[in-house]
């Protein structure tokens, strides 16, 4: 038996709900189904919600489930199709995409190396010095400046 990965429609006039289902393939779209992995209900409002059960939905694919060209995207969406590419299994049962931002779920890259950062020294605060203090390191380190702040005087 050959099986699909598709919606099922459910829902009102101008309300459409989907079902993602798994149904054989020779069946109408609203005939029986084998098992229902997860919806989509695009008329949500504030913003359009998709769930799939992951696990199953890997499932099914591993078996040879092909998809229509909807679920398939709702799948890429939702990172489910990265997951049977890679050949992983993420930690999350169910997959939620909200409007358009998908939570990347189970598949995360590893951060990049962290450098090494240098050690904060600690600045030290320089005390108030005389002025006259100051006249006389600046003789001893260079004379001829000294000579010249002496005549100026």
């Amino acid at each position: 038996m050959s099986t699909k990965i598709r919606l099922k429609r459910g829902g009102r006039k101008s309300k459409p709900y989907y079902r993602i289902v798994v149904q054989d393939s020779r069946v109408r779209r609203d005939g029986p189904e084998l098992e229902i992995i997860g919806f989509y209900h695009p008329a949500a409002r504030p913003e359009p919600v998709s769930e799939v059960n992951v696990h199953r939905a890997l499932d099914w694919l591993k078996k040879g489930a092909e998809m229509s060209d909807t679920a398939r995207s709702i799948l890429s969406k939702l990172g489910v199709l990265r997951h049977h590419h890679d050949g992983t299994v993420p930690e999350e049962t169910t997959a939620t995409l909200t409007g358009g931002v998908v939570e990347n779920r189970g598949y995360n890259a590893p951060p990049p190396p962290e450098e090494e950062k240098p050690e904060v020294v600690e600045e030290v605060v320089a005390e108030e010095v005389p002025a006259d203090a100051v006249a006389d390191v600046a003789a001893e380190s260079d004379p001829v400046e000294a000579d010249a702040e002496t005549d100026a005087s």
